[in-house]
């Protein structure tokens, strides 16, 4: 890669983990709210304990709760450190989700991905729901997205690619839940399609790499938990963190573990 190129994306990426601050205080936002029904937009943001609205001073992403030092300004009552850990962390999937992509079209469709991945998961590990608020709306969010990136490169047969990953891991996820029921719910197989939808247009390799790495990631989750004594065999673990986790496992790294899968198949002379 050219050096001046590299520069502007390192650039971009420096912008948009700033951005991903921002855009993960609102993800807190969403988090609380959407599961209770609750508008995202008003009141504004309260302390948990007192109830008195907070100053925009004491709003700024993860400065404000260092000086702080983690308590409400009026009460001094505790904030949770769940609060910068999704500011940060959504930051630094802004910045990752722009050094893969670049200045491209696809950037806004993934960078959207990135965000209702950390509101998804952190929602279902709270209240084990995955909100048709934030999942039904998703797909056509996510087609209009990539709109930009099949016209700019006239890259119909990946739209298409698109679309019918869509569908068929939907599909695969229902059929799943045919089988056992108990073992998913109708919130992952919605959520199973709008993942099919942006790993689709990465490829099928992606889309492969995708579906494995969440049962992957789940298995060994679970295996943890039992081991741990955290969980029983009959404990309700929500799926939707490791599908989230897997089709960004893809996204970053689908290419390297495919090539990886082959070679051990690959016999060597």
């Amino acid at each position: 890669m050219h050096r001046g190129v590299a520069a502007v994306i390192v650039l971009l990426a420096v912008l948009a983990s700033i951005a991903g601050l921002a855009i993960g205080s609102f993800l807190n936002v969403v988090i609380h709210r959407v599961p209770r029904g609750e508008s995202v937009v008003a009141p504004r943001s309260r302390c948990p304990h007192c109830q008195t609205p907070i100053a925009p001073r004491h709003n700024v992403p993860v400065l404000s709760w260092l000086l702080l030092r983690g308590k409400c300004a009026h009460c001094r009552g505790p904030i949770s450190v769940r609060y910068p850990l999704v500011e940060l962390a959504t930051a630094a999937l802004f910045a990752g989700i722009t050094l893969r992509f670049g200045a491209t079209p696809a950037l806004p469709a993934y960078l959207y991905l990135a965000a209702i991945s950390v509101a998804l998961a952190l929602i279902d590990l709270d209240v084990k729901r995955l909100p048709d608020a934030i999942v039904k709306p998703s797909y056509l969010v996510g087609i209009v997205l990539l709109v930009p990136a099949v016209l700019a490169g006239g890259d119909w047969r990946g739209g298409l690619r698109a679309l019918a990953a869509m569908a068929v891991l939907w599909a695969f996820y229902l059929v799943l839940w045919l089988i056992y029921p108990a073992g998913m719910g109708w919130g992952d197989i919605k959520l199973a399609g709008v993942l099919g939808l942006y790993l689709g247009w990465l490829g099928w390799g992606s889309l492969l790499v995708g579906a494995f790495a969440a049962f992957l990631l789940g298995g060994v989750m679970s295996t943890v938990l039992l081991v741990a004594r955290r969980a029983g065999r009959k404990s309700m673990i929500p799926f939707g963190p490791f599908m989230l986790a897997g089709a960004l496992v893809a996204v970053f790294a689908a290419a390297p573990l495919s090539h990886w899968y082959v070679a051990l198949l690959t016999p060597t002379v």
